[in-house]
């Protein structure tokens, strides 16, 4: 028997934080592609149900045609069972909307407690958070240790960076529950781990990276169940990946030599993907990186380029030590001041820049 366990897919993100108009606008409709594919990929493989750990939509207003297209994939599989359990994200009821049969093989939790269904040898189980249920919920689970049990929920590891407000999950405190298999939503990133002696805890991560705080692989996990023992792989499934790519420059390199160091770091990287450089390391304070060129010289191969500067600028004060200049004398008010050299370096190039009249 196999399960998918996918979260976080996003559905009609606006995607405009980094892509213009036209790009964003492909993207949200990636995003549902990637989900119809993910479909088609379970019904290829002969897999028997699909487990969607919250954060199935990203905002409470969702276009009529994304709502009509997730739906027509649930109705469209009758063989698969669809297991929803809402995240903090989700806030439309689109079964509820002009359904006027809700697909038998769709399953939904709720906030009242524990809900649990039998697919075919395993029980599946999950309960939707809020704050009035969060810090109980442990207490009120009770499993059947004879049983192979997957448990469903959506919020944040406690040991972990928070994010976007979901209440927390205190995996201690599911230990011992006969637990095989915890599938979670909510961190944008697959983590595996030892739950307790019996079962394990997964976050598989978003289906697609949607910002560069989302780099690498995305996709789902896919479980496979034999004789009640679960073995589980992470599938790549993103049609794009996002890359942050740190160079890292030395003084005396021009820009196409930091242009080469850039392409040999991109040797992996494909020309459907999104691309984001921070250039590190040091430079002389008249060596200013041209950025926009630098991006022209990339993004008419890839999906999308940006880049930050993040290098540090050289300062030689000894030049500045008898000069009597407008900028001798800005250069030695600054190197006086009790502050992180680098910020010094910082204000120093401004300022000269600005004495000799140029655009900030």
């Amino acid at each position: 028997m196999k399960i998918i366990h996918c979260a976080d897919l996003h559905l009609d993100s606006k995607m405009e934080s980094n892509l213009d108009k036209e790009q964003a606008s492909l993207r949200r409709i990636e995003l549902v592609e990637t989900y119809e594919r993910m479909v088609e990929y379970a019904k290829d493989n002969d897999v028997r149900a699909i487990l969607i750990a919250g954060d199935l939509f990203d905002k409470p207003h969702i276009r009529k045609d994304v709502k009509k297209r997730v739906v027509e994939q649930i109705v469209n599989a009758p063989e698969i069972d669809f297991y929803y359990l809402k995240g903090n994200h989700d806030r439309c009821d689109f079964m509820e909307e002009g359904i006027d049969d809700i697909p038998s093989n769709f399953h939904m939790f709720n906030s009242d407690g524990w809900t649990s269904y039998q697919c075919d040898a395993v029980t599946i189980t999950g309960m939707e958070l809020n704050s009035s249920n969060a810090s109980t919920m442990a207490q009120r689970l009770v499993l059947d240790s004879a049983a192979t049990n997957i448990v469903m929920l959506h919020g944040q590891q406690s040991d972990y960076e928070g994010r976007d407000g979901a209440e927390i999950i205190n995996i201690t405190s599911l230990k011992g529950k006969f637990i095989d298999y915890l599938a979670l939503g909510h961190i944008h990133k697959y983590i595996y781990e030892q739950l307790d002696d019996r079962g394990v805890y997964c976050y598989p991560g978003c289906l697609e990276g949607r910002g560069f705080d989302e780099t690498g692989d995305k996709g789902f996990v896919l479980l496979e169940i034999e004789n009640g023992e679960i073995t589980s792989e992470f599938i790549p499934f993103a049609l794009r990946r996002l890359h942050e790519i740190n160079v890292e420059v030395t003084a005396d390199m021009n820009l196409q030599a930091v242009a080469t160091k850039a392409r040999e770091l991109l040797l992996d990287v494909d020309e459907q993907d999104l691309v984001k450089f921070v250039i590190t390391g040091e430079r002389e304070m008249d060596d200013e990186l041209d950025i926009i060129r630098f991006v022209r010289l990339f993004e008419n191969k890839y999906y999308f380029v940006k880049c930050y500067d993040r290098t540090k600028t050289l300062i030689d004060y000894d030049s500045f030590k008898y000069d009597k200049s407008l900028k001798g004398e800005f250069v030695r008010i600054v190197q006086a001041q009790d502050m992180d050299e680098d910020e010094k370096a910082k204000i120093i190039e401004i300022g000269i820049r600005a004495i000799m009249g140029e655009d900030l």
